[in-house]
């Protein structure tokens, strides 16, 4: 058999048996062949090349192709080899994939980690190849003792001979089955003889994170680097350097350089300090930008007046219209969400390294194939004279995955160039950059009317919807935006899965030159607020329980009943509760998961104090359920952290929040308990790392109102004068 590129299998193999004597196993895709491939990834055998390494000492070695951020991604596919190789997780441990076309995603087709897909897309990937190396050291051990393999088994890093207990560790054999052709089929291990799928075990980052060796980018130290930081125009994303005085600055001990680039003054010194003080003392002149003059005021009037209006249409069953003429009792609601930073812990930085005819660089991203090519042709070389490192991460939500090429990297690249070749250049946010640096989650305003007839039961939905898209002059642009609407603008909305006998959707995209990106959950994260909020109202307009009014209204959507009567169950759901308490629910479906959260909150005056979330997941089948509930865990930390106060505005071009002080995160005292439940099934994996976002700010919101009577459809709720304690 032959490869997507037309190299043959064993030629790979010989390939890969350079490398020490290990034996190598993966797939490659050639430009030409990776959608066809990725079509086939589900019967596909991957070919032998760059997954998994087994030295000559048994100790097994598992190449990532996604970032690891925290999530634990690293342990969950080291998992899956490791599960079907029959090894001893204890020699197990995880590198990261470099930037190069053998590790794309499988559905992407380019190297990326995003959308909380790394599970799925690696779910039959990683297990073929595991079992593909299982299959070909069995059938080597079989040949040295002159047996059939099916006499043989492997366990725990060794093969045996069952006929006399004889046994070859891997290491003793990789040699020779790095000469064996990859076998055309392989055999599973069913799901009742798992060994380590679907168990709670040691993530394998842990330990070096604990210590101190884990390195991010921001820990890169290279012989001769220079630190860059650049001062940015305060008015607005888009605005360039007049000009400007640098003789402060350069006075600044440790200071190499000022000079314009593109987007404002960089300074280059041999450390971050001087550079700091330096860019400090910057006096600069600007040409602002086209949001020089932008406003949260006036957006808030503008999108208003949008929705007011009817839009483009995404989807229409029935006459909705005529359906709310004749409700017995109608209810319009306006549901506004703010324009969101990811504010990851790690402020975004990268190395770059420019040679002679290379290009060397470190970075935490969650996109290598576009980060590398945004360098190599900046750089002016081929892609593959960028050679390109993934660290580990210190957050990413999205932010480290820029379609069009990380800011930061060309800003990187564009100072580097002009410092010239050979000295390696780190260029480094702060956190005041972080949060004034664009590529915000987009404000959104739904307009929603909807009615129910005598028997409560929903008679028309209508929403209109207003805010930016997050694809529109991205790559991703031709296949996500049809007739006008951006897919990601809509998700959760298009496919709500509440019985409603008349729907009318619609969406107006206005035009920004504020550059925005997808953020933890993306498009659910507004229209999960829209829609868990009114549906909530509507149950009260009917005088219903909100857990059975959902739940009356999902008998097509069986999964989202299940986790809903979880959560509820968890809960206690319909217990007494003192005076100025309260309840609230939500369930949301996204990335292929399906979440049911119940908040319970303690309100008194404008201060408010969360006590518990209890969260129940239907994720598909687990891999790693530590993994799972701490996913669980921190995406409702997120949620809570803006649905409480994160909020970026505007004011004469300029955004407002500074830093940490004017953008909180939650605190540990702020914290409520959390409680997950994660349900059994047989179904595919589905995301965890974005699901349990969504139902945060609604169940939060619907908790005020069951414990205050007041109905909030602002956020955040510091906006309303709201303090969490």
């Amino acid at each position: 058999m032959t490869t997507a590129s037309g190299m043959s299998r064993r030629a790979f193999l010989k390939a890969g048996g350079a490398m020490g004597g290990a034996l190598c196993l993966g797939f490659v895709l050639s430009e030409g062949g990776r959608r066809a491939e990725a079509a086939e990834a589900k019967s596909a055998i991957p070919s032998p090349n760059a997954f998994v390494r087994i030295e000559r000492d048994g100790g097994v070695t598992i190449v990532s192709n996604k970032s690891e951020m925290g999530q634990g991604i690293y342990t969950s596919l080291a998992m899956l080899i490791a599960e079907e190789l029959a090894c001893e997780w204890g020699r197990v441990k995880v590198v990261s994939a470099p930037a190069a076309p053998v590790y794309v995603h499988t559905a992407f087709h380019i190297q990326i980690t995003g959308g909380s897909t790394s599970t799925l897309s690696s779910y039959d990937q990683y297990r073929k190849i595991g079992a593909a190396a299982r299959d070909m050291l069995i059938s080597a051990a079989a040949q040295r003792w002159g047996v059939p393999a099916s006499q043989c088994r492997a366990e725990n890093g060794r093969v045996f001979n069952q006929a006399n207990a004889a046994s070859l560790g891997y290491g003793e054999l990789t040699e020779a089955a790095a000469k064996l052709p990859v076998p055309d089929a392989v055999a599973l291990t069913p799901r009742h003889r798992w060994r380590l799928l679907g168990t709670r075990v040691h993530r394998l980052d842990g330990p070096e994170k604990l210590d101190g060796r884990a390195q991010f980018s921001l820990d890169v130290r290279l012989p001769g680097m220079l630190t860059a930081l650049v001062k940015r125009c305060p008015g607005g994303y888009g605005g360039k350097p007049k000009g400007f005085n640098a003789e402060a600055a350069k006075a600044v001990p440790g200071v190499k350089d000022v000079f314009a680039v593109s987007n404002g003054v960089a300074v280059l010194a041999d450390g971050f300090w001087p550079a700091k003080k330096a860019r400090d003392l910057l006096e600069v002149e600007w040409e602002r930008g086209p949001n020089a003059g932008l406003d949260s005021a006036k957006l808030r009037a503008d999108y208003r007046a949008a929705a007011a209006q009817p839009g483009q249409a995404y989807r229409s069953e029935g006459d909705a219209a005529a359906a709310l003429g004749h409700a017995a009792k109608k209810l319009e609601a306006w549901y506004e969400v703010p324009y969101l930073a990811h504010a990851p812990m790690e402020p975004l930085n990268c190395v770059v390294w420019l040679k002679p005819g290379s290009c060397e660089i470190w970075s935490g991203t969650q996109s290598q194939t576009i980060d590398a090519g945004t360098a190599a042709a900046m750089a002016g070389l081929k892609p593959e004279q960028v050679s390109l490192h993934t660290t580990f991460l210190g957050g990413g939500f999205g932010r480290r995955a820029v379609p069009t090429g990380a800011d930061w990297l060309k800003e990187a690249m564009e100072v580097a160039r002009h410092h010239g070749q050979g000295a390696p250049i780190k260029l480094v946010w702060t956190r005041d950059d972080d949060l004034a640096g664009a590529y915000y989650r987009p404000m959104w305003l739904d307009r929603v009317r909807g009615g129910i007839g005598k028997d409560g039961k929903p008679v028309a939905w209508l929403q209109t919807g207003v805010g930016q898209s997050i694809i529109a002059g991205t790559p991703f642009a031709p296949m996500m935006i049809k007739n006008g609407i951006d897919a990601v603008s809509v998700e959760g909305t298009a496919d709500m899965p509440y019985a409603l006998p008349a729907v009318q959707l619609d969406l107006h995209t206005p035009q920004s030159a504020l550059p925005v990106l997808w953020w933890r959950s993306v498009g659910h994260s507004h229209s999960a607020f829209a829609k868990e909020s009114f549906i909530d109202e509507l149950a009260r307009l009917a005088r219903r329980d909100p857990v059975a009014y959902r739940l009356a209204l999902l008998d097509n959507a069986p999964r989202e009943q299940a986790v809903l009567r979880e959560a509820a169950r968890m809960a206690g759901w319909g217990r007494k509760l003192p005076k100025g308490h309260g309840l609230g629910v939500a369930v949301h479906s996204s990335f292929g998961s399906h979440i049911a959260q119940v908040v319970q909150v303690a309100v008194k005056g404008k201060e408010l104090k969360v006590e518990q979330v209890w969260c129940a997941v239907d994720c598909g089948v687990v891999v790693n359920p530590d993994q799972v509930a701490a996913q669980m865990q921190g995406a409702i930390m997120f949620g809570l952290s803006a649905a409480l106060s994160g909020e970026i505005t505007f004011k004469d071009g300029e955004v407002e929040q500074k830093n940490f002080d004017g953008y909180p995160i939650v605190r540990l005292y702020q914290a409520p308990k959390v409680e997950v439940s994660i349900l059994a099934s047989d179904e595919a994996p589905g995301g965890t790392g974005e699901p349990a976002v969504p139902p945060v700010a609604p169940a939060l919101a619907n908790a005020i109102h069951a414990a205050s009577g007041k109905r909030l459809r602002e956020l955040p709720l510091s906006r309303q004068g709201y303090v969490a304690v």
